[in-house]
């Protein structure tokens, strides 16, 4: 499950800190809402089973995005 105020990075290298984990009006699926902790601190947006998946990066399956401040 994802950990509402962690702060994960995201496979890419930046680093976003999880403010909730909201419902989508239209279609009932868990969205987490997510904050760039770089830049213009932009709110996000994405399907927590996108969130919380692997993918494959340069030939290697990581997270998409890694707990890290695990306290």
């Amino acid at each position: 499950m994802v950990k509402i105020n962690g702060v994960y990075k995201h496979f890419k290298g930046n680093l976003y800190k999880v403010l909730c984990v909201a419902k989508n009006s239209e279609t009932l699926q868990e969205e987490v809402v997510y904050k760039a902790l770089y830049g213009d601190g932009g709110v996000w947006v994405r399907p927590l089973t996108m969130f919380e998946e692997s993918v494959t990066f340069n030939g290697k399956t990581v997270l998409r995005f890694e707990l890290i401040d695990k306290d």
